[in-house]
């Protein structure tokens, strides 16, 4: 992605006229009811179809945070249906969206910020953070969402990059991970499945990787306490949820 690209849809993006939630006054009680009425294929309906049926999963794994003030980073936000949702259900949480395209965005809150960038452009990224966390006053994240492009090739990236960037007992989550496995077009590089490495690193077995070195997969068999995938409502619908020591 180029420097013009970008910057022509961050302009977009500022200029856009974007729903408040923080007037909005839903009276949605449940995260489903939320990306339902949000618009998330994260729900177990999505417009007129079956949604991915995430919820649930978020829900049972999320549910202690519910009232704690949290910083969660979402990667791959699209129009921030879901950042809007989970804004509104972890009511003291602080929601951080990192997408190549944020001129699709459609929301706003004092509780969202939402950040233009490519996120291989390991310079802009790390400045991006240490930017984000000298000014909010913390240094990991609570949660980490990945749901970006769903290409092998960034799922791996993004894992070996950002899981360092979460705090003890915090939670990664991979939405869609199985892509590669079931479309040719996501696995756009000859490197190790998302479910095998879970698998290998859930057994602490080393793996090939062109990503994820051996020195990467030492520091992750001592960081990783605990792995839990799940099977959503349609045939391509996996995420996995992974706890930090």
């Amino acid at each position: 992605m180029n420097f013009f690209s970008l910057f022509k849809r961050k302009i977009i993006y500022h200029f856009k006229s974007k729903i408040d939630i923080d007037t909005d006054q839903v009276s949605k009680n449940t995260l489903d009811e939320l990306f339902y009425y949000y618009g998330s294929d994260k729900a177990n309906n999505f417009k007129l179809n079956k949604g991915h049926g995430f919820s649930k999963f978020y829900s049972e794994n999320l549910n202690h945070l519910k009232d704690k003030k949290i910083n969660i980073l979402e990667i791959g936000s699209y129009a921030g249906a879901s950042a809007a949702s989970f804004k509104k259900y972890f009511t003291n949480s602080t929601i951080f969206c990192f997408d190549i395209n944020i001129s699709n965005f459609i929301f706003k809150s004092k509780g969202i910020h939402v950040f233009g960038l490519d996120i291989k452009n390991l310079n802009k990224m790390n400045y991006i953070l240490k930017e984000i966390k000298k000014n909010e006053g913390f240094n990991y994240f609570d949660v980490i969402i990945d749901d970006g492009s769903h290409n092998l090739s960034d799922i791996l990236f993004s894992f070996k990059t950002f899981f360092r960037q979460l705090k003890r007992n915090g939670i990664y989550i991979i939405e869609d991970y199985k892509f590669p496995n079931y479309y040719d077009y996501n696995k756009d590089t000859n490197d190790i499945l998302v479910d095998q490495m879970l698998d290998k690193l859930n057994k602490k077995e080393f793996f090939d990787s062109q990503n994820i070195d051996k020195k990467d997969q030492e520091i992750l068999f001592e960081q990783i306490n605990d792995i839990k995938t799940y099977k959503g409502n349609l045939t391509d619908s996996d995420i996995c949820f992974i706890t930090k020591n």
